[in-house]
């Protein structure tokens, strides 16, 4: 921002209103001119409140000149520039003067960072709006023809982005010559360029009246999707969409589908890959008969397509493109021609491919039915519910409500569940413990009461399974299935098996007793932790063991804040006390850190406050009777 026209400006406003008026542009100028680039970043910020400052007037006569002239800085200064220009109509005096606004954003439109061009381009087609019909024509049409025709492909690409937004609004004349600008841009010799107007092309395409859209969009569309950059022809199957849905139902198959056929089977995967990803929106663009005609071919091959990328993106579409499928052929052509791809893909050696078909492949039992869902779709949950991909193994987890609706809950235990069982007893450790971070939402999935007669005592085995993981993973597995269950249950069902694990003869499953306390207590609430809790707690002090005693006190700090303040004076600090003198080193140390913990001075002045609360309220006896 180190601009040639900041001395002139500073010597204009010299002679003006005198030193108070001039302050906030000085100030500007000072920051603008200055070499730390924080303070011009926090500078060009501060523009709206510069310009009230000054008022309408001064901000397009003496502001806005010197921001058009002084573009030249970071990046990031004028990316904030570009932002702030698009909010500056009221402050340059409303509609009627949003035109001078043009010019800096003009330059920023042209600059060679893309993120600042986008910037440029968001605000100027924001302010178009403010446009009156005839400032349009007058002034802003002509600085998109300057753009389109300009010698660096910097400003041809921005003017891709501006015809939409002035050609509804000008005349018949002015239309004709932004078409033409468009034509010669789809057809420009660089490739950003092309590429640009291909990105705009469907939203340019919804803005024109049918007849050019017929004459002038569709072979431009057939154009920029042959061009020889790939990068060219992608945008080209997006901009698809927009013109399939604009064209009557007898013109699609002349006009559109035989493009879009070359692009499903065009040599790079890019575009296939933006074929499959924009599936569904085609299907529903194209409607049904074209879609069994067409579609349903075209979709196998991308399902069957060398390239993983390309048939993790259809993959990721089955649902939907079944869901669109004629209703009257539906069941028939997912029988024939998409579930035998489907089961091809559960076995796929991509994971990417399996995960992205486990995410959507419960939906088709709800589309299916019953006895399709048994027969067919059952058998690939079971493969997939035992794939070495965790993601695959969530995403079919994390779904079985779909299936639990259609099959209802004993078929689902008949056939699934074992598999899940299976899983968590496995002899690797690594797959038990996925199956008990899957837990808490498989639980959810299947309800309460599902979840005790089934997989209740599944969770409790974990706790005193031989490895530590697995141990601190069912831990972890308890206190989320607390939240989603309720203290309640907790009491009923969780709770006095934990506590009977603190007699186990091994002392490392009274320590996981000691590790579920803790992660309970603040879920289970003060009662049940002061009654059921804190009693096994305290009688495990006495363990033999110094590692179990240790983990008393430790246990002892971190429910502590959970405990009702009676018993923490009357039974927790003479344990504490006791294990403080204890002849192991470790516990004696975890002792004083729990007693410094829970005793702290923090906590003593809560005390304090609460004991004052409570003398506020005893009117009867006399503040001089409470000393301490």
């Amino acid at each position: 921002m180190r601009g040639r026209a900041g001395n002139s400006v500073e010597a204009e406003m010299a002679g003006a209103e005198g030193e108070d008026s001039l302050y906030p542009i000085a100030v500007l100028i000072d920051e603008l001119r200055n070499e730390d680039v924080q303070l011009r970043l926090n500078s060009i910020k501060k523009l709206s409140t510069i310009a009230l400052a000054l008022g309408v007037e001064r901000t397009r006569t003496e502001l806005i000149p010197f921001l058009t002239d002084t573009i030249y800085d970071e990046d990031e200064v004028l990316l904030a520039l570009a932002e702030q220009l698009g909010n500056f109509t009221m402050l340059v005096g409303g509609p009627e003067y949003v035109h001078c606004l043009l010019p800096p954003l003009e330059s920023l439109a042209t600059v060679e960072e893309t993120v600042v061009r986008d910037k440029a381009v968001e605000s100027l087609r924001k302010i178009s709006q403010e446009h009156s019909p005839v400032d349009l024509e007058v002034h802003f049409e002509p600085l998109v023809k300057r753009l389109a025709s300009g010698d660096w492909f910097t400003s041809r690409t921005s003017a891709c982005g501006l015809f939409s937004v002035c050609y509804p609004r000008v005349s018949n004349t002015v239309k004709a010559e932004i078409r033409q600008h468009f034509r010669t841009l789809c057809s420009d010799e660089t490739p950003m360029v092309r590429r640009a107007a291909a990105s705009k092309l469907g939203e340019f395409a919804k803005v024109l009246e049918l007849d050019y859209v017929k004459s002038d969009i569709i072979p431009l569309f057939t154009a920029l999707a042959s061009d020889e950059q790939d990068s060219v022809r992608l945008l080209a199957v997006e901009a698809c969409v927009s013109i399939a849905t604009l064209l009557p139902q007898e013109d699609l198959e002349t006009l559109v589908m035989s493009t879009l056929r070359q692009a499903a089977e065009d040599k790079s995967w890019r575009v296939r890959y933006m074929v499959a990803d924009k599936f569904s929106e085609l299907q529903k663009a194209v409607g049904p008969e074209i879609t069994k005609n067409d579609l349903v071919p075209a979709f196998q091959n991308l399902l069957k397509d060398c390239e993983a990328e390309v048939r993790a993106a259809a993959a990721n579409k089955v649902k939907e493109f079944c869901e669109n499928l004629p209703e009257d052929s539906r069941e028939t052509l997912i029988m024939s021609h998409v579930l035998p791809c489907v089961k091809e893909l559960v076995s796929d050696t991509n994971q990417h491919v399996k995960s992205a078909l486990a995410s959507v492949i419960m939906g088709l039992s709800t589309i299916l039915g019953k006895d399709n869902t048994v027969e067919h779709l059952l058998p690939l949950f079971l493969v997939q519910l035992k794939d070495e991909c965790p993601e695959v193994r969530l995403n079919i987890i994390s779904n079985l409500d779909c299936v639990n609706e259609v099959i209802g809950i004993r078929q689902l235990s008949q056939s699934l569940l074992p598999a899940i069982v299976e899983l968590a007893e496995d002899a690797k450790w690594r797959v038990r413990l996925a199956i008990i971070e899957y837990m808490p939402l498989l639980a959810g999935q299947l309800g309460v009461e599902f979840f005790d007669e089934k997989l209740n005592s599944l969770c409790m085995a974990w706790l005193v399974d031989h490895v530590y993981a697995i141990r601190e993973a069912a831990t972890c597995n308890l206190m989320k299935l607390v939240e989603k269950f309720g203290a309640e249950w907790a009491q009923n069902t969780i709770v006095p098996k934990v506590l009977g694990m603190s007699n186990d003869p091994n002392y490392l499953h009274r320590m996981t007793t000691l590790f579920c306390i803790k992660a309970l207590s603040e879920a289970c609430g003060q009662e049940i932790t002061t009654k059921h809790m804190l009693p096994v707690v305290l009688k495990m002090s006495n363990d033999q063991v110094a590692n179990v005693r240790f983990n008393v006190a430790k246990c002892l700090q971190k429910i502590g804040p959970v405990i009702d303040s009676n018993a923490l004076q009357a039974e927790v600090k003479p344990v504490l006390e006791k294990l403080a003198t204890d002849q192991d080193m470790d516990v004696k140390y975890f002792a004083q850190e729990a007693i410094s913990g829970i005793f702290s001075l923090p906590l003593f002045r809560v005390f304090l406050l609460d004991f004052t609360f409570t003398l506020n309220f005893v009117p009867m006896m006399s503040r001089n009777e409470y000393r301490f």
